[in-house]
């Protein structure tokens, strides 16, 4: 518990007092953002604003997560280490997309699928390594089976070792690539998927530490739940690194909501994605991370069905603009009203989401009947 609060109290503190550090040094590098042209004309005034800050939380929780470890004595655990990885890694993807938009002074960076295949790599390497890890008990970091809240039965590794390896490969990079890209676009508005993720990853720091205390072979678990024990790798190291998340965008959130001092760009909503992605697949609740992270799903929605309605029907829109948080604004809701009001409904998706957790394990234990 000490490392928890620790790892959240120093991310915080390092984004809230440092940031403004990082803005003067993002101005003096020029890296500025650019808007795109046929953007709300209301966003052309956010045009400069430095960008890139994604830097600054995602070396926040990494300084916060060693911290805490070192302080309270522990060691670090290949989960926590794997969902670093995951962030850094991703981050590092987008840290180059951004860099290639401010040399070019133009909103678009690497291309499609230039993105796409260094988010293939990062999540490839993930799985592979996580495959080979297990703990004492056995229990894989990485399962090869598809989960909901838990493993489901459906075994990639039924086809044999190696189409099993390639299968789940290519799952957890659907996963992956399908988080990551939900959390970029919808980085629209000041605040927006900061707060959004706050929700998201908040949940599964709530996750890892409930499992941590049901967890199969613990003597902190009673015979009375015993049948609902959960299987996975270090889910402590889970919220302790969902804290040092968490903490730190608390602290960006001050100097990221409207009018935003500094803008995560790519760099911070690809790292996140890729966060939030390790944080189902480690925790055994990849399915489940659709209803976690409902407002990603929902904004990331908007701009499929947009796109698929305008060819089917020859160039017709269903939304004045997407990704839909733009199409609110079109409508003439202020960029605040807008912000807030999915901060709420990401809000009640993580509480769905740990509702849905909850009444599993309720009924796997026996409790309710």
């Amino acid at each position: 518990m000490i490392a928890i609060l620790i790892a959240g109290a120093v991310g915080m503190l390092f984004t809230l007092t440092l940031t403004p550090v990082f803005i003067r040094l993002f101005n003096k590098l020029r890296w500025g953002q650019y808007v795109r042209e046929d953007g709300p004309k209301e966003h052309y005034a956010k045009r400069g604003t430095p960008t890139m800050g994604g830097i600054v939380f995602v070396l926040a929780t990494v300084v916060a997560y060693f911290f805490a470890v070192l302080v309270t004595q522990t060691q670090p655990t290949a989960a926590g280490l794997l969902v670093l990885f995951m962030m850094v890694g991703h981050g590092l993807v987008g840290f180059i997309d951004d860099f290639l938009k401010v040399r070019k002074h133009q909103s678009l960076g690497l291309g499609g699928w230039q993105k796409i295949a260094g988010q293939v790599i990062v999540a490839a390497l993930f799985a592979l390594i996580g495959l080979q890890v297990t703990n004492e008990l056995g229990v894989p970091l990485i399962s090869s089976e598809v989960s909901v809240i838990r493993d489901t039965g459906i075994d990639f590794m039924a086809l044999g070792v190696v189409a099993g390896t390639i299968l789940v490969v290519i799952w957890i990079v659907a996963i992956t690539t399908s988080a990551s890209n939900a959390v970029n676009v919808t980085d629209g508005l000041d605040g927006l998927a900061t707060g959004a993720s706050i929700c998201a990853i908040g949940t599964y720091g709530i996750i890892g530490y409930w499992q941590f205390n049901q967890l199969c072979g613990s003597d902190r678990l009673s015979n009375q739940v015993a049948g609902a024990c959960y299987e996975v790798y270090a889910p402590l190291d889970m919220t302790i690194v969902a804290a040092a998340i968490v903490g730190a965008l608390i602290g960006f959130l001050w100097w990221n909501t409207s009018p935003a001092k500094l803008f995560m760009g790519d760099t911070g909503s690809l790292a996140l994605g890729g966060a939030l992605a390790a944080f189902a697949i480690i925790t055994r609740t990849e399915l489940l991370l659709v209803i976690i992270g409902g407002l990603f799903v929902i904004d990331t929605g908007s701009v499929i069905v947009q796109r698929l309605y305008f060819k089917v029907t020859g160039g017709k829109r269903i939304f004045l603009m997407s990704p839909i948080h733009h199409h609110y604004e079109l409508k003439g809701w202020a960029e605040q009203t807008v912000v807030v009001r999915f901060w709420i409904v990401a809000g009640l998706f993580a509480v769905a989401g740990l509702a849905i957790f909850y009444a599993e394990w309720s009924l796997a234990s026996g409790m309710v009947e």
